[in-house]
């Protein structure tokens, strides 16, 4: 009786595990895989990844639950990209996580079907990412946010901050972003500074190694301000690239809000955990059927100014009524 009795409960799993409705719960349970694709994931802000998990969050994602997220850091090196997109791959995740442009080209070049979702690409169009923006084309989509006239924007706030200012050093990064967007961003640099009648310094900084000497670079050439040109690697310097500028008493505009909370000066741009936040609508579109191709690709709206009250009066430096005017948010102690 006893053989028979665990025959029978045999029986009893075995059919309700092939039942329809045995399926159907296996399925609606399916647990989603999402890569997350990072340049330097341990430097980056906590916020940043943390607001990705909060968007999913908010949509009623649970990690274990419905979600698994496959993190693959790049250590800072953009070298490491391609590789690290590739086991992603081969683990056959649902959807890639992407920063910028050189992410997504990477993870682009490591899948043409698995869906890939950009944070915060320059020109996703001339970078050759997607085909147009309402209509993206391929497996790629997801949020531009470094618009090439924005750089020009930064040094008129600057300008206007720093009266009297006649040399302004831009700290950037080669290679960072796409080509023609590096591109049209350094001439859009070099436009705005001839209208401003300012004359203009390219420092370059490949690497962490390279700030120091880009530093040392602006203080010989006697730079009166500096604008950073943010990338992925700058943003995860952050406290080191304020704690310089401050050194060599340079009044600084960055184009990410987080600098500011490092104590920069002032910053004009956007929040880079909001558009974490809003990559994660995107995945929830992907998981629940929808084709990158037709996820047109989100631009930015608003852009903040942020200024730091406290830096300034460190730095000797009296903004402008006309410029705090313009402030979206004013920080004073």
């Amino acid at each position: 009786m006893r053989g028979l009795r665990f025959a029978f409960t045999i029986t009893l799993l075995l059919g309700g595990l092939f039942s329809p409705s045995a399926a159907g719960a296996q399925q609606a349970t399916k647990v989603a895989r999402i890569g997350y694709l990072s340049i330097n994931l341990t430097a980056a802000p906590p916020n940043q990844h943390e607001a990705f998990r909060q968007g999913l969050r908010d949509l009623g994602y649970v990690e274990g639950r419905d979600i698994v997220i496959e993190y693959r850091d790049a250590g800072g090196k953009v070298e490491r990209l391609p590789a690290l997109a590739a086991e992603l791959v081969a683990l056959k995740v649902d959807v890639i996580m992407a920063g910028s442009a050189p992410h997504a080209l990477a993870a682009k070049q490591a899948t043409r079907t698995i869906p890939i979702v950009f944070i915060s690409a320059g020109d996703p169009v001339a970078d050759g990412l997607v085909t147009s923006l309402a209509r993206p084309g391929g497996n790629v989509t997801g949020l531009s946010s470094l618009t090439p006239e924005r750089i020009g924007k930064c040094l008129e706030l600057l300008t206007q901050a720093v009266p009297g200012v006649s040399r302004v050093a831009v700290l950037w990064q080669p290679g960072a972003v796409g080509d023609r967007t590096e591109k049209d961003t350094l001439k859009g640099a070099e436009v705005a500074a001839r209208v401003l009648g300012v004359r203009l310094q390219l420092v370059e900084a490949r690497a962490p190694a390279d700030i120091d000497r880009a530093f040392s670079d602006m203080t010989k050439a006697r730079a009166g301000a500096l604008a950073v040109w943010t990338t992925a690697m700058f943003a995860s310097e952050r406290g080191r690239l304020v704690a310089l500028a401050a050194k060599n008493r340079l009044p600084a505009v960055y184009t990410l809000s987080e600098f500011v909370d490092a104590g920069g000066l002032m910053a004009y741009g956007h929040s880079q955990a909001d558009l974490n936040r809003r990559a994660a609508t995107y995945v929830d579109k992907i998981l629940k059927g929808a084709k990158p191709a037709d996820l047109p690709v989100e631009q930015p709206t608003r852009f903040d100014l942020v200024i730091n009250l406290k830096t300034a009066k460190v730095l000797g430096l009296t903004i402008p009524p006309s410029v705090l005017a313009r402030a979206d948010h004013v920080v004073e102690k």
